[in-house]
Protein backbone atom coordinates (compact mmCIF):
# COMPACT_ATOMS: atom_id res chain seq x y z
CA UNK A 1 0.00 0.00 0.00
CA UNK A 2 0.99 3.64 -1.25
CA UNK A 3 1.15 5.66 2.35
CA UNK A 4 3.18 8.74 1.15
CA UNK A 5 3.61 11.07 -1.68
CA UNK A 6 5.08 14.33 -2.07
CA UNK A 7 6.01 16.34 -5.33
CA UNK A 8 7.72 19.48 -6.77
CA UNK A 9 7.09 21.23 -9.98
CA UNK A 10 4.43 18.57 -11.57
CA UNK A 11 1.73 20.07 -13.91
CA UNK A 12 0.31 21.95 -11.79
CA UNK A 13 1.55 21.53 -8.49
CA UNK A 14 4.31 23.69 -7.31
CA UNK A 15 4.93 21.42 -3.95
CA UNK A 16 3.26 18.83 -2.16
CA UNK A 17 4.82 17.63 1.32
CA UNK A 18 4.01 14.59 2.19
CA UNK A 19 0.30 13.64 1.63
CA UNK A 20 -1.27 10.76 3.25
CA UNK A 21 -2.40 8.35 1.41
CA UNK A 22 -4.58 5.73 3.42
CA UNK A 23 -6.87 2.47 2.25
CA UNK A 24 -9.70 5.04 1.06
CA UNK A 25 -8.12 7.95 -0.57
CA UNK A 26 -10.48 10.78 -1.97
CA UNK A 27 -9.34 13.88 -4.30
CA UNK A 28 -12.62 16.45 -4.75
CA UNK A 29 -12.75 19.52 -5.83
CA UNK A 30 -13.42 21.48 -9.37
CA UNK A 31 -12.56 20.73 -12.88
CA UNK A 32 -9.03 21.52 -13.58
CA UNK A 33 -8.11 21.81 -10.05
CA UNK A 34 -5.15 19.23 -10.13
CA UNK A 35 -6.87 16.00 -8.98
CA UNK A 36 -6.45 14.02 -12.17
CA UNK A 37 -2.85 15.37 -12.22
CA UNK A 38 -1.65 13.56 -8.99
CA UNK A 39 -2.71 10.51 -10.17
CA UNK A 40 -1.19 10.57 -13.49
CA UNK A 41 1.96 11.03 -11.70
CA UNK A 42 1.90 7.69 -10.22
CA UNK A 43 0.01 6.32 -13.51
CA UNK A 44 3.38 8.08 -14.99
CA UNK A 45 5.60 5.90 -12.77
CA UNK A 46 3.69 3.04 -13.68
CA UNK A 47 4.05 3.04 -17.23
CA UNK A 48 7.98 3.99 -16.59
CA UNK A 49 8.12 1.15 -14.57
CA UNK A 50 6.53 -1.79 -17.28
CA UNK A 51 8.68 0.06 -20.10
CA UNK A 52 10.86 -2.56 -21.95
CA UNK A 53 12.88 0.62 -22.45
CA UNK A 54 15.53 1.29 -19.94
CA UNK A 55 17.82 4.32 -21.26
CA UNK A 56 14.38 5.76 -21.34
CA UNK A 57 14.38 8.13 -17.49
CA UNK A 58 10.74 8.99 -17.71
CA UNK A 59 7.85 6.98 -19.28
CA UNK A 60 5.29 10.01 -20.26
CA UNK A 61 3.04 8.21 -22.27
CA UNK A 62 0.80 8.44 -25.70
CA UNK A 63 -2.54 7.86 -26.63
CA UNK A 64 -2.83 4.56 -25.86
CA UNK A 65 -1.42 5.16 -22.85
CA UNK A 66 -3.37 5.61 -18.96
CA UNK A 67 -1.61 8.89 -18.70
CA UNK A 68 -0.78 10.88 -21.91
CA UNK A 69 1.35 13.66 -20.88
CA UNK A 70 2.95 14.97 -23.49
CA UNK A 71 6.98 16.13 -23.13
CA UNK A 72 8.87 16.82 -20.02
CA UNK A 73 8.51 20.67 -20.54
CA UNK A 74 4.26 19.93 -21.00
CA UNK A 75 4.93 18.76 -17.32
CA UNK A 76 6.92 20.65 -14.97
CA UNK A 77 4.80 23.83 -13.61
CA UNK A 78 5.37 26.21 -15.42
CA UNK A 79 6.48 24.90 -18.08
CA UNK A 80 9.76 26.33 -17.50
CA UNK A 81 13.38 25.66 -19.31
CA UNK A 82 15.33 24.19 -17.64
CA UNK A 83 13.35 22.29 -14.81
CA UNK A 84 13.44 19.64 -12.38
CA UNK A 85 10.95 17.36 -11.00
CA UNK A 86 11.05 15.87 -7.89
CA UNK A 87 9.26 13.33 -5.87
CA UNK A 88 8.95 10.61 -2.89
CA UNK A 89 6.56 7.93 -1.96
CA UNK A 90 6.33 5.75 0.77
CA UNK A 91 5.22 2.11 -0.09
CA UNK A 92 3.80 -0.40 2.99
CA UNK A 93 4.57 -4.47 2.56
CA UNK A 94 2.57 -6.69 3.76
CA UNK A 95 5.52 -8.55 5.33
CA UNK A 96 9.14 -7.34 6.08
CA UNK A 97 11.75 -6.92 3.16
CA UNK A 98 14.92 -7.79 4.53
CA UNK A 99 18.41 -7.33 3.27
CA UNK A 100 21.09 -9.66 4.19
CA UNK A 101 24.97 -9.93 4.72
CA UNK A 102 26.18 -11.44 1.45
CA UNK A 103 28.95 -12.96 3.13
CA UNK A 104 26.89 -14.66 6.26
CA UNK A 105 23.71 -14.58 5.19
CA UNK A 106 22.36 -12.53 8.62
CA UNK A 107 19.91 -9.88 8.22
CA UNK A 108 21.27 -6.32 8.43
CA UNK A 109 18.00 -4.53 8.39
CA UNK A 110 14.22 -5.08 8.05
CA UNK A 111 11.88 -3.06 7.75
CA UNK A 112 7.77 -3.26 6.15
CA UNK A 113 7.93 0.43 4.88
CA UNK A 114 10.10 1.36 2.28
CA UNK A 115 10.42 4.83 0.89
CA UNK A 116 11.84 5.90 -2.75
CA UNK A 117 12.52 9.57 -4.20
CA UNK A 118 14.27 11.10 -7.23
CA UNK A 119 14.90 14.19 -9.16
CA UNK A 120 15.08 14.47 -12.12
CA UNK A 121 15.92 17.20 -14.92
CA UNK A 122 16.89 18.24 -18.76
CA UNK A 123 20.38 18.38 -19.16
CA UNK A 124 21.22 21.26 -21.23
CA UNK A 125 20.53 19.10 -24.71
CA UNK A 126 16.98 18.24 -24.47
CA UNK A 127 17.22 15.05 -22.87
CA UNK A 128 16.85 13.81 -18.82
CA UNK A 129 18.90 13.06 -16.24
CA UNK A 130 18.78 11.40 -13.20
CA UNK A 131 20.40 13.56 -10.46
CA UNK A 132 19.69 11.40 -7.66
CA UNK A 133 17.17 8.44 -6.24
CA UNK A 134 17.50 6.61 -3.23
CA UNK A 135 15.62 4.33 -1.08
CA UNK A 136 14.75 4.48 2.46
CA UNK A 137 14.40 1.19 4.39
CA UNK A 138 14.80 0.84 8.52
CA UNK A 139 16.69 4.02 8.69
CA UNK A 140 18.79 3.19 5.64
CA UNK A 141 19.05 5.44 2.81
CA UNK A 142 20.34 3.82 -0.05
CA UNK A 143 20.92 5.43 -3.79
CA UNK A 144 22.62 7.03 -6.39
CA UNK A 145 23.98 10.83 -7.10
CA UNK A 146 24.91 12.57 -10.06
CA UNK A 147 29.17 13.12 -9.54
CA UNK A 148 29.79 14.98 -12.19
CA UNK A 149 27.20 18.12 -13.65
CA UNK A 150 28.45 17.54 -17.48
CA UNK A 151 29.20 13.89 -17.87
CA UNK A 152 26.92 10.83 -16.83
CA UNK A 153 28.73 9.42 -13.89
CA UNK A 154 27.25 8.60 -10.68
CA UNK A 155 28.95 7.50 -7.47
CA UNK A 156 26.60 4.93 -4.98
CA UNK A 157 25.56 6.58 -1.63
CA UNK A 158 24.27 5.21 1.70
CA UNK A 159 23.46 7.02 4.83
CA UNK A 160 21.78 5.72 8.26
CA UNK A 161 23.55 3.01 10.38
CA UNK A 162 26.58 1.10 10.28
CA UNK A 163 26.87 -0.05 6.89
CA UNK A 164 29.30 0.98 4.19
CA UNK A 165 29.55 -0.40 0.38
CA UNK A 166 33.03 -2.34 -0.20
CA UNK A 167 34.58 -1.98 -3.76
CA UNK A 168 35.92 -4.47 -5.80
CA UNK A 169 39.72 -4.38 -5.74
CA UNK A 170 40.78 -2.89 -8.95
CA UNK A 171 36.67 -1.62 -10.04
CA UNK A 172 37.39 1.74 -8.96
CA UNK A 173 35.77 3.34 -11.65
CA UNK A 174 32.29 5.88 -11.89
CA UNK A 175 29.27 4.30 -12.31
CA UNK A 176 26.74 5.05 -15.38
CA UNK A 177 23.67 6.59 -15.15
CA UNK A 178 20.54 4.79 -12.99
CA UNK A 179 18.37 2.73 -15.42
CA UNK A 180 14.95 4.63 -16.30
CA UNK A 181 14.93 6.68 -12.65
CA UNK A 182 14.62 3.76 -9.85
CA UNK A 183 16.90 1.36 -11.21
CA UNK A 184 20.81 0.40 -9.91
CA UNK A 185 23.03 -0.56 -13.31
CA UNK A 186 24.58 -3.58 -13.85
CA UNK A 187 27.96 -2.56 -12.95
CA UNK A 188 26.93 -1.68 -9.47
CA UNK A 189 27.00 -5.80 -8.06
CA UNK A 190 30.38 -6.02 -10.41
CA UNK A 191 32.26 -2.88 -8.68
CA UNK A 192 30.86 -3.26 -4.98
CA UNK A 193 31.50 -6.54 -3.10
CA UNK A 194 28.08 -6.01 -0.69
CA UNK A 195 25.55 -4.21 -3.30
CA UNK A 196 23.77 -7.12 -4.46
CA UNK A 197 20.63 -6.44 -1.79
CA UNK A 198 19.86 -2.99 -4.03
CA UNK A 199 18.25 -5.28 -6.57
CA UNK A 200 16.12 -6.58 -3.55
CA UNK A 201 14.79 -2.56 -3.31
CA UNK A 202 14.43 -1.49 -7.02
CA UNK A 203 12.46 -5.32 -7.47
CA UNK A 204 10.29 -4.20 -3.70
CA UNK A 205 9.55 -0.79 -6.11
CA UNK A 206 8.55 -2.70 -8.96
CA UNK A 207 6.51 -5.28 -7.47
CA UNK A 208 4.54 -2.25 -5.77
CA UNK A 209 3.32 -0.97 -9.13
CA UNK A 210 3.21 -4.26 -11.00
CA UNK A 211 0.20 -4.16 -7.88
CA UNK A 212 -1.39 -0.72 -9.22
CA UNK A 213 -4.72 -1.03 -11.44
CA UNK A 214 -6.06 2.19 -13.28
CA UNK A 215 -9.71 2.50 -14.31
CA UNK A 216 -10.26 5.78 -16.16
CA UNK A 217 -13.57 7.46 -16.07
CA UNK A 218 -15.04 7.02 -19.60
CA UNK A 219 -17.11 3.50 -19.92
CA UNK A 220 -16.87 1.27 -22.95
CA UNK A 221 -20.94 0.94 -24.01
CA UNK A 222 -22.38 -2.50 -23.71
CA UNK A 223 -22.87 -4.93 -26.09
CA UNK A 224 -25.25 -7.43 -27.31
CA UNK A 225 -22.95 -9.79 -27.41
CA UNK A 226 -18.93 -10.56 -26.08
CA UNK A 227 -16.31 -12.64 -27.26
CA UNK A 228 -14.06 -15.04 -24.88
CA UNK A 229 -11.24 -16.59 -26.43
CA UNK A 230 -9.78 -17.65 -22.62
CA UNK A 231 -8.24 -14.69 -21.76
CA UNK A 232 -7.09 -14.19 -18.53
CA UNK A 233 -6.67 -10.01 -18.04
CA UNK A 234 -4.71 -8.46 -15.54
CA UNK A 235 -7.26 -5.54 -15.40
CA UNK A 236 -10.78 -4.14 -16.55
CA UNK A 237 -9.01 -2.25 -19.33
CA UNK A 238 -8.61 1.78 -19.26
CA UNK A 239 -12.39 1.74 -20.26
CA UNK A 240 -13.78 -1.39 -18.60
CA UNK A 241 -13.45 -3.18 -21.63
CA UNK A 242 -11.99 -6.49 -20.49
CA UNK A 243 -15.10 -6.61 -17.85
CA UNK A 244 -16.50 -9.92 -19.40
CA UNK A 245 -13.37 -11.06 -19.87
CA UNK A 246 -12.11 -10.68 -16.62
CA UNK A 247 -15.60 -12.10 -14.84
CA UNK A 248 -15.55 -15.44 -17.61
CA UNK A 249 -11.40 -15.91 -16.04
CA UNK A 250 -12.62 -15.48 -12.56
CA UNK A 251 -15.67 -18.29 -13.40
CA UNK A 252 -12.77 -20.45 -15.11
CA UNK A 253 -10.11 -20.16 -11.83
CA UNK A 254 -12.86 -20.62 -9.10
CA UNK A 255 -12.23 -16.94 -7.52
CA UNK A 256 -14.20 -16.33 -4.95
CA UNK A 257 -14.89 -13.82 -1.41
CA UNK A 258 -14.08 -14.57 1.50
CA UNK A 259 -17.14 -13.18 3.75
CA UNK A 260 -15.68 -14.82 6.87
CA UNK A 261 -15.20 -18.10 8.58
CA UNK A 262 -17.78 -20.36 8.26
CA UNK A 263 -19.91 -19.13 5.75
CA UNK A 264 -20.00 -19.97 1.98
CA UNK A 265 -18.11 -18.21 -0.50
CA UNK A 266 -19.70 -16.90 -3.41
CA UNK A 267 -18.02 -16.92 -6.71
CA UNK A 268 -16.96 -13.36 -8.36
CA UNK A 269 -19.88 -13.11 -10.81
CA UNK A 270 -22.48 -13.77 -7.51
CA UNK A 271 -20.69 -11.28 -5.29
CA UNK A 272 -20.74 -8.36 -8.07
CA UNK A 273 -24.42 -9.27 -8.84
CA UNK A 274 -25.48 -9.36 -5.35
CA UNK A 275 -23.71 -5.35 -5.27
CA UNK A 276 -25.55 -4.60 -8.08
CA UNK A 277 -28.73 -5.13 -6.53
CA UNK A 278 -27.45 -3.83 -3.70
CA UNK A 279 -27.05 -0.72 -5.28
CA UNK A 280 -30.54 -0.68 -6.95
CA UNK A 281 -29.46 -1.09 -10.15
CA UNK A 282 -30.90 -4.52 -11.06
CA UNK A 283 -32.58 -7.18 -9.45
CA UNK A 284 -30.22 -10.46 -11.18
CA UNK A 285 -27.23 -10.79 -13.60
CA UNK A 286 -25.28 -13.44 -15.16
CA UNK A 287 -22.79 -13.60 -18.20
CA UNK A 288 -23.68 -16.70 -20.24
CA UNK A 289 -22.58 -18.73 -23.23
CA UNK A 290 -25.17 -17.96 -26.64
CA UNK A 291 -24.90 -21.37 -27.10
CA UNK A 292 -22.86 -24.79 -26.21
CA UNK A 293 -19.43 -24.75 -26.73
CA UNK A 294 -19.77 -21.04 -28.15
CA UNK A 295 -17.20 -18.89 -27.22
CA UNK A 296 -19.66 -15.99 -27.69
CA UNK A 297 -21.57 -14.71 -24.71
CA UNK A 298 -24.41 -12.26 -23.24
CA UNK A 299 -24.54 -10.34 -20.51
CA UNK A 300 -28.47 -10.86 -18.84
CA UNK A 301 -29.90 -8.99 -16.70
CA UNK A 302 -33.46 -8.72 -14.52
CA UNK A 303 -34.23 -5.34 -13.43
CA UNK A 304 -37.19 -6.21 -10.79
CA UNK A 305 -37.92 -9.78 -9.59
CA UNK A 306 -41.24 -10.16 -12.11
CA UNK A 307 -39.53 -8.50 -14.84
CA UNK A 308 -38.27 -10.00 -17.89
CA UNK A 309 -34.73 -10.77 -18.50
CA UNK A 310 -33.26 -9.04 -21.19
CA UNK A 311 -29.86 -8.04 -22.25
CA UNK A 312 -27.52 -5.19 -20.27
CA UNK A 313 -27.98 -3.26 -23.73
CA UNK A 314 -31.53 -3.20 -22.95
CA UNK A 315 -31.30 -1.34 -19.49
CA UNK A 316 -29.88 2.11 -18.27
CA UNK A 317 -25.87 2.93 -18.76
CA UNK A 318 -25.99 2.70 -15.25
CA UNK A 319 -24.66 -1.06 -15.31
CA UNK A 320 -22.21 -0.66 -17.57
CA UNK A 321 -20.88 1.81 -15.98
CA UNK A 322 -20.35 0.91 -12.74
CA UNK A 323 -19.80 -3.01 -13.83
CA UNK A 324 -15.64 -2.31 -14.11
CA UNK A 325 -14.98 -0.44 -10.92
CA UNK A 326 -17.22 -3.57 -9.05
CA UNK A 327 -15.21 -6.12 -10.60
CA UNK A 328 -11.96 -4.08 -10.45
CA UNK A 329 -12.36 -4.02 -6.31
CA UNK A 330 -12.73 -8.08 -6.23
CA UNK A 331 -10.56 -9.27 -9.03
CA UNK A 332 -7.06 -7.76 -8.56
CA UNK A 333 -5.03 -9.20 -6.16
CA UNK A 334 -5.16 -9.21 -2.43
CA UNK A 335 -3.12 -5.89 -1.28
CA UNK A 336 -2.95 -4.23 -4.40
CA UNK A 337 -3.83 -0.64 -5.03
CA UNK A 338 -6.63 0.76 -7.11
CA UNK A 339 -6.89 4.43 -9.28
CA UNK A 340 -10.58 4.85 -9.73
CA UNK A 341 -10.74 8.35 -11.90
CA UNK A 342 -13.97 9.74 -11.35
CA UNK A 343 -16.34 6.80 -11.07
CA UNK A 344 -19.30 8.14 -10.20
CA UNK A 345 -19.77 9.53 -13.89
CA UNK A 346 -23.52 8.26 -15.06
CA UNK A 347 -24.87 7.03 -12.00
CA UNK A 348 -27.82 8.11 -9.78
CA UNK A 349 -27.08 9.80 -6.60
CA UNK A 350 -28.13 6.71 -4.61
CA UNK A 351 -25.63 4.52 -6.54
CA UNK A 352 -22.66 7.87 -5.94
CA UNK A 353 -23.16 6.87 -2.48
CA UNK A 354 -23.14 3.14 -2.37
CA UNK A 355 -19.99 3.51 -4.25
CA UNK A 356 -18.51 3.86 -0.65
CA UNK A 357 -19.90 1.10 0.59
CA UNK A 358 -17.94 -1.08 -2.14
CA UNK A 359 -15.29 0.76 -1.39
CA UNK A 360 -15.97 -0.02 2.35
CA UNK A 361 -16.27 -3.47 1.72
CA UNK A 362 -14.01 -4.31 -1.06
CA UNK A 363 -10.90 -2.89 1.40
CA UNK A 364 -12.08 -5.12 4.17
CA UNK A 365 -12.42 -8.19 2.37
CA UNK A 366 -9.74 -8.09 0.14
CA UNK A 367 -7.19 -5.88 1.86
CA UNK A 368 -7.46 -3.22 -1.28
CA UNK A 369 -6.00 0.28 -1.45
CA UNK A 370 -8.70 2.32 -3.43
CA UNK A 371 -7.22 6.24 -4.75
CA UNK A 372 -10.12 8.21 -6.75
CA UNK A 373 -11.24 11.38 -7.83
CA UNK A 374 -14.58 12.45 -7.98
CA UNK A 375 -17.04 15.10 -8.21
CA UNK A 376 -19.47 13.93 -5.92
CA UNK A 377 -20.90 15.11 -2.61
CA UNK A 378 -23.35 11.81 -1.99
CA UNK A 379 -20.19 9.78 -2.41
CA UNK A 380 -18.31 12.00 0.16
CA UNK A 381 -21.61 12.10 2.64
CA UNK A 382 -21.66 8.52 2.84
CA UNK A 383 -18.24 8.18 3.65
CA UNK A 384 -19.04 10.47 6.63
CA UNK A 385 -21.40 8.76 7.55
CA UNK A 386 -19.95 5.01 7.79
CA UNK A 387 -16.87 7.05 9.75
CA UNK A 388 -19.66 7.84 12.05
CA UNK A 389 -21.64 4.37 12.08
CA UNK A 390 -17.91 3.07 12.82
CA UNK A 391 -18.33 0.81 9.90
CA UNK A 392 -15.49 2.27 8.51
CA UNK A 393 -11.99 3.46 11.11
CA UNK A 394 -11.93 7.42 9.95
CA UNK A 395 -7.98 7.30 10.28
CA UNK A 396 -8.03 4.97 7.30
CA UNK A 397 -9.39 7.53 5.26
CA UNK A 398 -7.63 9.96 3.62
CA UNK A 399 -9.72 13.48 1.80
CA UNK A 400 -8.32 16.03 0.27
CA UNK A 401 -10.33 19.05 -1.47
CA UNK A 402 -7.98 20.37 -4.47
CA UNK A 403 -7.97 24.22 -5.40
CA UNK A 404 -6.80 26.53 -7.88
CA UNK A 405 -5.29 29.88 -6.72
CA UNK A 406 -2.98 31.91 -8.83
CA UNK A 407 -2.14 29.06 -11.54
CA UNK A 408 -1.18 26.95 -8.93
CA UNK A 409 -2.81 23.66 -7.13
CA UNK A 410 -3.48 23.52 -3.69
CA UNK A 411 -4.19 20.68 -1.44
CA UNK A 412 -6.09 20.61 1.72
CA UNK A 413 -6.35 17.54 3.93
CA UNK A 414 -10.08 17.36 5.27
CA UNK A 415 -9.82 17.22 9.04
CA UNK A 416 -12.53 14.57 9.56
CA UNK A 417 -13.43 13.37 13.08
CA UNK A 418 -14.59 9.79 14.29
CA UNK A 419 -18.29 11.35 14.10
CA UNK A 420 -17.41 12.10 10.73
CA UNK A 421 -17.19 15.44 10.59
CA UNK A 422 -15.41 17.13 8.32
CA UNK A 423 -14.03 20.38 10.95
CA UNK A 424 -12.34 22.76 8.26
CA UNK A 425 -15.26 22.04 5.30
CA UNK A 426 -13.63 24.46 2.46
CA UNK A 427 -15.86 27.31 1.08
CA UNK A 428 -18.09 26.75 -1.39
CA UNK A 429 -16.89 22.80 -1.46
CA UNK A 430 -19.49 21.72 -3.60
CA UNK A 431 -21.36 25.34 -4.29
CA UNK A 432 -22.80 27.38 -2.43
CA UNK A 433 -26.38 25.00 -1.66
CA UNK A 434 -27.71 27.47 0.82
CA UNK A 435 -27.39 30.07 -1.15
CA UNK A 436 -29.16 28.33 -4.18
CA UNK A 437 -32.11 27.30 -1.76
CA UNK A 438 -32.34 31.57 -0.42
CA UNK A 439 -32.50 32.37 -3.95
CA UNK A 440 -35.09 29.68 -5.01
CA UNK A 441 -37.26 30.99 -2.06
CA UNK A 442 -36.95 34.60 -2.49
CA UNK A 443 -37.77 33.41 -7.08
CA UNK A 444 -40.84 31.31 -5.19
CA UNK A 445 -41.83 34.41 -3.57
CA UNK A 446 -42.01 36.82 -6.15
CA UNK A 447 -43.73 34.35 -8.36
CA UNK A 448 -46.21 34.28 -5.96
CA UNK A 449 -46.73 37.89 -5.60
CA UNK A 450 -46.88 38.69 -9.29
CA UNK A 451 -49.48 36.20 -9.59
CA UNK A 452 -51.64 37.68 -6.44
CA UNK A 453 -51.79 40.82 -8.32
Amino acid sequence: MLTKLSVTNFKSWREIREMRLAPITGLFGANSSGKTSLLQLLLMLKQTVESPDRAQVLIFGDERAPANLGTFRDTVFGHESPASLQWSLTCKFSSPLSVQDPEDNRVLFSGKVMGFGAKVSENGKGRLQVDQMTYDLAGHQFGMKRKTPDKPRYELVSEGAEFQFVRTRGRAWALPAPVKCYGFPDQVKAYFQNAGFLADLQLALEEAFGRLYYLGPLREYPRRQYTWAGADPADMGQRGERVIDALLAARERGLTISLGKGRKRPTLEEYVARWLKQLGLIHEFRVEAIAKNSNLYRVLVRRSETSAEVLVTDVGFGVSQVLPALVLCYYVPEGSTIILEQPEIHLHPAVQAGLADVFIDAVKRRNVQIIFESHSEYLLKRLQRRIAERKVKFEDTALFFCDLAEGESRLTSLEVDEFGRVLNWPKDFFGDEFSEVVKTQLAALKQQETQGR
